[in-house]
């Protein structure tokens, strides 16, 4: 796995090789060789695993199929409401309204 850091940016390296490690599933299997798993406890995660799979696979099909409705989507922090970046600063001339 390689990442490369721009203009000296450790952090946003660090970030992006973390976001790997997270997709490629790094994390979770030190996790689980973190401790001795026995092969009883092995078999029984992986068939949960495979139910989970399976249903996962049997729920799009339904979607696809239109026997079920599709989730909502989530709201995505980048999309319109939330902003990312700090506005700027208001400008220091003091702003003058007209009541009358």
């Amino acid at each position: 796995m390689q990442v490369l850091v721009r203009d000296n940016n450790v952090d946003q390296a660090l970030r992006v090789l973390k976001k790997k490690m997270q997709r490629e599933g790094i994390f979770r299997e030190m996790k689980a060789r973190k401790a001795y798993e026995k092969p009883s406890e092995r078999k029984t995660r992986e068939k949960a695993e495979a139910v989970r799979r399976n249903r996962k696979a049997a729920r799009k099909q339904a979607i696809r199929e239109g026997l079920i409705a599709a989730p909502k989507p989530k709201p995505r922090p980048g999309a319109a409401g939330g902003a990312r970046r700090p506005m700027a600063a208001p400008s220091a001339a003091p702003r003058t309204e007209a009541a009358e």
